[in-house]
């Protein structure tokens, strides 16, 4: 998949289980998701749902994931080196387990991510190295590179994005149609002017930022419910 500029790649809903996760899709959403896989590296599994992009906002197809820690799956990285997206996280964990699935980040897609990483880098900020990934799907081997800081952790309370780059295959490409589309995505965090100038670095610097208590909120479209705001916890 070639990309000339960087874009929203895809929204992240954490669950404490992928049933659990499923359930709150039909739920909010009022629609199942789409088929997921494993991530054998991380001992993660999720589920998909395309979510169709706005073109005369520049927006490109995304898909919002499901991802919940796989009870059956040890994670294939070093001992030590903990999950994606704050999934090892005690406080995330047990706020899934009190609250449900949650809105807790979003992933952007670059041309370069070795170029993108090191312009964060060049202003003080470390998005982790870049990490080859793949997961098996019923149309062959997904592949893709990704930044994954070693502690896991997000960035920014989530609303500095996680960068990755595919390879030939792009996951909409087989998504089945949700009749769902990502209007907006906006940010939120007391360091505005620092998330600001980190997303400006890596290629987005149009995205809705605001000073405030940290948090995202995503306007989607959808077939049965109309127009719905998922927010990030506070």
């Amino acid at each position: 998949m070639t990309e000339t500029c960087a874009q929203i790649d895809h929204l992240v809903v954490a669950a404490r289980t992928l049933d659990e996760g499923v359930a709150w899709c039909e739920a909010t959403l009022g629609i199942p998701p789409g088929p997921g896989g494993e991530h054998p590296l991380f001992g993660t599994h999720n589920r998909l749902l395309r979510l169709h992009g706005d073109s005369q906002a520049g927006m490109a197809d995304a898909y919002l994931e499901i991802i919940a820690i796989n009870p059956g799956a040890t994670p294939m990285r070093p001992a030590g080196l903990r999950r994606w997206f704050d999934l090892d996280d005690p406080e995330l964990q047990h706020r899934l387990q009190r609250q449900g699935p949650q809105f807790i980040h979003w992933v952007a897609r670059v041309p370069d991510i070795d170029v993108a990483i090191t312009a964060l880098r060049a202003i003080g900020i470390h998005r982790g190295p870049v990490i080859h990934a793949s997961r098996q799907t019923a149309h062959g081997l997904l592949e893709w590179r990704i930044s994954v800081r070693d502690d896991g952790q997000r960035l920014f309370n989530g609303a500095l994005p996680t960068l990755i780059q595919w390879g030939g295959t792009h996951p909409t490409q087989h998504l089945p149609a949700s009749g769902m589309a990502l209007r907006r995505l906006q940010l939120r965090h007391p360091g505005a002017a620092g998330l600001r100038a980190a997303l400006q670095a890596v290629g987005l610097p149009h995205m809705g930022v605001s000073e405030g208590p940290a948090g995202l909120a995503a306007d989607i479209d959808t077939p049965t419910r109309g127009r719905l705001s998922l927010l990030s916890p506070p």
